[in-house]
């Protein structure tokens, strides 16, 4: 989604609006932007640590069951979640790795050949080409 600070004059009007009549949407807005701005702005691991447990004191006082699903999946991977700080780096990709051998695989229509799959993944994938 959009930071607010991107928003045209219109959505800024439209928000503003959607905002004053659904104060939950408004609340619910500021908890996922909040997020997203712990993982754009703080750059040290221990300054991301305290801003996701404010963050999740946040959410326990917002009482949506939509967030506390995401809280508590924040919490349960607490640790994993922060070792993004160390260097900022992502699982990505892994997972656009992971992407192209499923999407390999349903173009061969299944693997029989378990051993030969993965000759010719390494064949069209490994580096040097």
């Amino acid at each position: 989604f959009k930071s607010s600070e991107k928003w045209t004059d219109e959505q800024k009007l439209r928000a503003k609006i959607l905002f004053r009549e659904y104060p939950d949407i408004k609340k619910a807005y500021g908890l996922s932007h909040s997020l997203r701005m712990i993982f754009a702005k703080n750059t040290v691991k221990d300054a991301a640590r305290l801003s996701l447990a404010k963050w999740y004191n946040k959410v326990e006082e917002a009482n949506f069951h939509s967030f506390n699903v995401i809280a508590a999946t924040i919490y349960e991977h607490y640790d994993d979640i922060l070792n993004f700080y160390i260097n900022r780096a992502t699982n990505a990709a892994a997972e656009s790795f992971n992407a192209k051998i499923k999407l390999f695989r349903a173009n061969v229509r299944g693997v029989v050949d378990k051993s030969f799959f993965l000759f010719r993944i390494a064949k069209l994938y490994a580096y040097p080409h």
